[in-house]
């Protein structure tokens, strides 16, 4: 149990971490006075925070941006990924500054407050960064407190007694609550967000923790969309009638969510309908294929992520935030690797020999972070329209 009265408090500190180790980083707080218990994990990009922080997968994590610059566009209402925001509090370097963006409507720090999400400044994040790197992404305590008044004890307990994110099934939690219909198309400078009127397809998307900006790309790519809850029985789906089936991101322990995701995906594949499977989707996707998953001890959570495409050598820069991952050598001789990260060479994704299901790990709708992989869903239409042809 580790001694905290001997540790030095600096006199301006207003927020704390306490990890479950007992390590202990002081800073400034900003946003909501609260405290949030998750786990840490950092996050590489450069750009877009305020879709970061909203990002659905990243429910029951605090995260530690490397990029020092954060709050500095301000936010608005037209980058939400989801209505509430997910992440459970955020670090950062440099003291948050008045916004300068044409697009801000609003400081960083009033929208945290408005979501009663907790904020730190003035730690060292390569420091931190490190700490993650060697010891995996760890539990800890987030606390703001303007009166720097804190029972490091307690706060080390409430780290040491959250469960961690293996094992839990967080999908259910942050899934729509009920069927709904999807037209919005990406937006442009010119025209801002516009609606998909002359739809080529019909797609249903079960909902994980759907980014909205995944489904503006669905649109985008000539469906009529349909999002679904997770749980939506495979029969529920098929009455729908689609073309094809979207399996979207989310966030929590694959094994978890698969109890009874697996058997719907299982079905669904029984009626040839084609899938295609990002993030979440695709971890769940291998699971009912016959694959394992397993958490990573550094997951993947950034922009600047390099993917090779195996069927073409393509090498992509792609967005991506996960923490577990299908492991290769449990998949069976039908299911085949398609991409592979050239970071650490985990698994990117995977496609069926014989039936037209692919599914990717990383976010290709890169909101926020690089196009290069708008593809995969012009792939996904066009295994609909050989399964229609033929």
């Amino acid at each position: 149990m580790p001694d905290f009265s001997n540790l030095k408090q600096p006199s301006n500190a207003s927020a704390v971490i306490v990890f479950a180790d007992g390590t202990t980083f002081f800073g400034r707080g900003f946003g909501s006075q609260t405290k949030s218990v998750g786990e840490i994990c950092f996050n590489t990009g450069m750009s877009g925070y305020q879709e970061t922080l909203t990002d659905p997968s990243y429910a029951g994590q605090i995260i530690n941006f490397t990029f020092p610059h954060i709050g500095n566009i301000g936010t608005n209402d037209e980058d939400m990924e989801t209505g509430t925001p997910a992440a459970r509090g955020l670090i950062v370097r440099e003291d948050v500054t008045e916004p300068s963006n044409w697009r801000a409507d609003e400081h960083l720090e009033s929208w945290l407050i408005k979501h009663k999400i907790p904020g730190i400044s003035g730690i060292d994040t390569r420091a931190l960064t490190r700490y993650i790197r060697d010891n995996g992404a760890p539990n800890g305590v987030l606390c703001y407190q303007q009166d720097g008044q804190f029972d490091l004890q307690e706060l080390h307990e409430e780290a040491q007694n959250w469960p961690g994110l293996k094992g839990m099934d967080l999908a259910i939690e942050v899934t729509c609550d009920k069927p709904y219909a999807w037209k919005q198309k990406k937006w442009t400078t010119q025209d801002g967000y516009t609606d998909q009127n002359a739809p080529e397809f019909k797609v249903v998307a079960i909902d994980y923790g759907a980014k909205r900006n995944i489904l503006r790309c669905l649109a985008q790519a000539g469906f009529d969309v349909t999002v679904v809850p997770a749980n939506t029985s495979a029969e529920d789906i098929m009455a729908l009638k689609p073309d094809g089936v979207f399996l979207s991101n989310g966030p929590g322990d694959p094994e978890a969510t698969g109890q009874y995701a697996v058997p719907i995906i299982q079905s669904l594949i029984e009626k040839d309908v084609p899938i295609f499977g990002i993030c979440l989707g695709h971890q769940l996707l291998a699971r009912a294929l016959g694959g394992t998953t397993r958490k990573m001890h550094l997951g993947h959570r950034g922009a600047n992520q390099p993917v090779k495409d195996l069927q073409t050598g393509k090498v992509e820069i792609t967005s991506q935030n996960h923490g577990f991952e299908v492991v290769v050598d449990s998949l069976p001789e039908n299911v085949v690797p398609s991409h592979v990260s050239l970071f650490d060479s985990s698994n990117e994704g995977i496609r069926h020999t014989e039936k037209p299901i692919f599914s990717v790990q990383y976010h290709p709708e890169a909101s926020p972070g690089p196009e290069d992989s708008y593809y995969l869903f012009e792939r996904f239409a066009e295994n609909i329209r050989k399964v229609k042809a033929a």
